[in-house]
């Protein structure tokens, strides 16, 4: 959680920019060729899933057509930074946030 006074929609916010520096640590650490080969194998796993047409419930059937998009997705990054060795996965992080740093500096230029 954020703090008490965020509303949900803060919240959702907060989490939204957890998820999306994660997928780019994963981005960051797919390439380093000391990260283990089935690691990387989730991580494509994940993108191709979630970049799929295909998908195991239907985006037709209300909520549970995005909810099992949503779910897989974040398991699936979950289980990719778990396979990343710790001092790797902190150097891509740390590499991550700097660019997302550097990006938000040159927004605001």
């Amino acid at each position: 959680m954020i703090n008490e006074g965020a509303t949900l929609l803060d919240e959702l916010k907060h989490q939204v920019r957890i998820l999306k520096q994660n997928i780019l640590t994963l981005y960051l650490a797919y390439k380093d060729p000391r990260v283990p080969w089935y690691a990387k194998f989730v991580a494509i796993c994940v993108v191709a899933y979630a970049f799929s047409p295909i998908d195991l419930i239907s985006d037709f059937i209300p909520v549970l057509g995005y909810l099992d998009d949503l779910i897989l997705v974040l398991l699936g990054v979950a289980l990719a930074l778990r396979l990343i060795p710790k001092h790797i996965l902190e150097e891509y992080r740390a590499q991550a946030e700097g660019l997302r740093k550097k990006k938000k500096k040159k927004s605001k230029n």
